[in-house]
Order: structure tokens, then sequence, then C-alpha cells
């Protein structure tokens, strides 16, 4: 994430930036559920829509997260010093109305890290049993230096948990002094990994109990600093170099082992703005939340530049955008991976964004119909068809520049848009899903009583993507089952909390998958319809009878 002033573009708070609907390419695009390559369509001209929601939190920064019971966390401006409701301490939870609407939804603050963890630009991620998990941080204590403040490149952690609002702080992996931002994910398991920012290591973090063990990685060819990583659908990882650009690989985890994919076809990396390195450290000993961390040595880091996020798409191919050197063009390149999962996969060039645009450190989401939505660095929207990249939303600029743009998809279809400092919107996109890409329920309970726990089982649970990326930090993913049950009198809708879902893995094509589900004790009784939905899109419902 460090760019030159890297915290000014994000910290300001700007005002008046005015978001606009312009003409735009669309059309779905993919495979069925078990993604195999296919033609694209020609692009039928439609117009997004994009609101302002009716409600708007106190603040608003440049991440959100969608949690298991169908609410948005968001976490607040980062700013320097902090307020009352601003600073990477803060966070705001985002609930539907009761027709399931973002629109008119409702803002609540939750609590707090303990006093000493504020981190911001980190790795984020919801675990299986549907807490979230916030690892390092670029920054910490709303100190946003270049050079590093000690209190940068964090390598606290810690674990919130929506039931009961609490935080529960994380020792860090034995020997790691340093975390900061990194590129991490989920695994197909439900372990939580990471790759080291300075260097070439891989932790994997064990949900059950909190602790870290190192994870082989034999064969990476370069640091993790500043990469993104993109789970296929075969388990493997993929990630576009940053420092041996422009070289990509990807990771077998059942055999601790990277693999060469070659070179994309166009740079997908801009140059370092700190050519001569950043200085870190020394971290200082200090205990927060009842866990000792530090000291840690100084240090000088060698910023590699920036690339932009990359999204597997219903295809099977995975969507990598490029960043580049202010007034440059941006790239864009089209993996596909290889036959078997050791075998290199191929990549071909992209289409370019328009001249001074790229997509370096900004955010991307997949939408219902196969395109990818995605931000550039001057807040404009961009959709990716398959074929075409076609600007959606333009964006006016400010006295500050234009601020960051974060983008979330939602189960109801549509993108939550961050606009870092202004407000919150939503993207409600043309086009719709194919119905082999559609969760398929097997087995649900007939009859639910308010308050219980139930399982339901079914296909393609997890969805076809992680369907959100940041690349190295602020990641968003949604491959993951959410429970949507409405009420056939009222049409009222109430999202049911999952959790302990089976597995993490995407286009799981027909393979069984199952979650637990947790009714909430405010659903409305009598005949219901329940649907489960993954990376917004719904199965077919089933009818059940809530008590």
């Amino acid at each position: 994430m460090v760019r030159s002033c890297p915290r000014l573009r994000r910290i300001a708070l700007a005002v008046g930036l005015l978001l606009t609907v312009s003409a735009c390419g669309g059309g779905g695009s993919g495979g069925g559920g078990t993604p195999t390559p296919a033609p694209t369509p020609t692009p039928t001209p439609v117009t997004p829509l994009i609101q302002t929601l009716n409600n708007q939190p106190p603040s608003v920064g440049d991440l959100a997260i969608l949690l298991t019971d169908g609410s948005v966390l968001i976490q607040a401006a980062a700013v320097s010093p902090p307020s009352a409701s601003a600073g990477a301490g803060i966070f705001y939870r985002l609930t539907p109305d009761a027709s399931g609407d973002y629109e008119n939804g409702t803002w609540t603050r939750i609590s707090s890290p303990p006093t000493g963890y504020a981190p911001y630009a980190g790795a984020t991620a919801v675990l299986p049993d549907g807490r979230v998990l916030f690892v390092g941080g670029e920054y910490n204590q709303n100190n946003y230096n270049i050079p590093f403040a000690p209190s940068a490149l964090t390598n606290m952690s810690a674990i919130w948990d929506p039931r009961t609002d609490a935080w529960t702080m994380i020792a860090p992996p034995a020997g790691q002094a340093y975390i900061g931002d990194v590129a991490s994910l989920i695994l197909p398991d439900g372990r939580f990994v990471y790759g080291t920012k300075l260097d070439k290591l891989m932790f994997a973090l064990d949900p059950a109990t909190l602790t870290w063990s190192a994870f082989p990685a034999a064969g990476k060819a370069d640091n993790f600093a500043e990469e993104g990583l993109t789970l296929l659908p075969s388990g493997a990882i993929l990630a576009v170099d940053m420092a041996n650009r422009p070289h990509a690989e990807h990771y077998v985890p059942s055999l601790g082992q990277w693999v060469s994919d070659g070179s994309t076809p166009s740079d997908l990396t801009s140059p370092t703005d700190y050519p001569s390195g950043i200085t870190y450290g020394p971290a200082p000993a200090q205990t927060v939340g009842g866990v000792t961390y530090g000291p840690g040595p100084t240090g000088t880091y060698m910023p590699p530049g920036e690339i932009g996020p990359a999204i597997l798409r219903p295809d099977g191919t995975v969507f990598a955008t490029g960043s580049a050197a202010a007034g440059g063009t941006g790239h864009t390149a089209i993996y596909t991976p290889g036959a078997t999962i050791t075998a290199a996969g191929t990549w071909v060039a992209g289409p370019d964004f328009p001249r001074g645009e790229d997509a370096g450190d900004s955010s991307a989401a997949l939408l219902p119909s196969g395109n990818v939505l995605v931000a550039g660095v001057t807040s404009a929207l961009y959709e990716f068809d398959g074929s075409t990249l076609s600007q959606t939303v333009s964006a006016t600029a400010t006295s500050s520049g234009a601020p960051p743009v974060f983008l979330l998809p939602l189960p109801a279809g549509q993108t939550l848009v961050l606009v870092a400092g202004v407000g919150v919107r939503l993207y409600t996109p043309s086009g719709s899903a194919k119905a082999a890409w559609a969760p398929t329920i097997a087995t649900f309970p007939a009859t639910v009583t308010r308050g219980a726990t139930y399982t339901v089982s079914g296909t393609q649970f997890n969805g076809l993507s992680q369907a959100a990326s940041y690349g190295d930090e602020l990641n968003s993913s949604t491959n993951f089952p959410l429970v949507r049950i409405t009420n056939s009198a009222s049409g009222h809708v109430v999202y049911a909390r999952t959790h302990d879902h089976s597995t993490m893995a995407v286009a799981t094509g027909a393979a069984t998958v199952s979650t637990k589900f947790d009714v909430p004790a405010g659903t409305e009784t009598g005949a219901s319809t329940l649907v489960v939905v993954a990376n917004g899109v719904a199965s077919a419902g089933a009818g059940v009878t809530v008590n």
C-alpha cells in the first residue's frame, strides 16, 4: 500500500465527490458449476444504478467486511489524531432493514479493539465460525508516518466476535517481530494463512486454538511484499510477483510448493516510490489485551511498488489488474489454470485502462453476472465482461485528490461502495447470474424454531470465487454461505447467522457442502422461504415453517 504521501491520499476527508453514471458495457459470461472456458457473448449496453444510502455512518474509511448474518462491518476513516467518531480503532455495523435492503439499513457502533491496537491496512478475514480476524497492520495506533513509526508493521492480531461484541488479542508467530500488511486468505480447510512481508515465509493460524504454525512454502520466487493471493478452484493459490516482476506463480498447499506460471503479458506493477527504502522500528515492548508484543529491531523495507486486485471469474479464469506510474496506462491480464494442480497456468493480455488510469492499490468485486467491477485510482468504476473493460461510473476530482473507493459484494446482488471520508453508496448492476452458478439446497429442516441451530446442505454454498480483492491488505472475501429467511405473509427478511461451514473452497461443483445456521429470536413465525446465498447469488427457495 505504500505510495508517495501514502496516508494523505487516504486520510484526507475529501468533500464534494460526485459519482455519476455513464454508459457502460455489460452482459454475463462464464461457465457452469464446475468452471470450464466458455465463449463470451457480445456485451449489451446497460446503465447501472448507483445511489447514496439514506442512512450514513458517522465516518467512512476504506474497509468493509460482509458478516455471516448479512450485516456489514466498516472501519471509520483513518485520521490522525483520531476523533470521537473517526480513527482506525472505530468500527460501525450496517444491518439491512426488514425488507433486506441496505439502502435504508441502520448503523451501530461496535466496541473498539484493546487500547494499543488500532490497525490500518492489515489482513482481515471472516473465519468459518463467523468471527472476524484482524492480522497485523501496515499502520497502527493512528500513526501514519513515513518513514514508518515504531508502531507500524505491527505484529499484533485480534479476533472480533459478532455474537458478544468482544475482542481477543492473538500472540504473533514465534520470531515474527513484524507483520504489517501481508498477502493472505482462508484455506479450504478453514485455516488462515499469510505470506511474510519481509521474506518468503508462510504461517497458518488455527481458528480453534488461535495458535500459529509455520507453513511449508518451498520455491517461492520472491518475498510477499505488496502481493495478493487468489484462491483457485483446485485449492491452489495464485500470486503475481512484485519483486520478481513480471513473473507469476501458484502455491499447492498439499505439497507445500510454489510452481512457476511464467510471466504476465505486460507488467502489472508500478515502480516503487521509495527506491532507497523505508526505515521501520524499533518496535517497543508493550502489553495489549493481555498479550505482550515486541520488542522488535530496526530495519529498512524496500517497497516493490503496487499492483491491482485479481478476481476469479465463474469461467475459471482470473482477471488480474495492474498499477502504473503516474499518468501511465494500467494493464490487465487473464490467467487460465493448468490442466492439473501442479501444471503451469497460461496468461493472455487483457484490455488496458484509459491512459492516466490504473487499479494500483485499488478494490474489485465480482458481480452476479460474472462481470468484475474495478475501482480505478481516479475513483472511477469499470466493469470487465470477459473481453471489454468499460467505465460505468465517473468521479469528479476534489481539492484533496481522488479518495479511495472500496467495493464489497452484498447478498442482494448489489455492491457496497465506500468512498473514504465521503459516504457509502450502492451499485446495482445490470445482468444476472446463470442458473448453473447458484447454490442448490439438498437437505434442510422443514420446521425451525426461533433461537435454535440447524444444518443445511447442498452444492456451491461458497460461490465460485472469493469475489472481492484489494491485494495484500483490506481483505473482504465473501466465499461463504448466507441463509436468508423471508416470511411469506409479511415479506420481511432476516439473515440467520451461519457458521461452521464444511469448506472454505471455491467453485466446489457437485460436491456436497454444508453450514449451520442460527434462527434469529426475532424471526416472524409462520410459512417462510429459505434460500442460501453465495457471492450475491441465491439458491431456489425451500419452504420452511418458523415456530
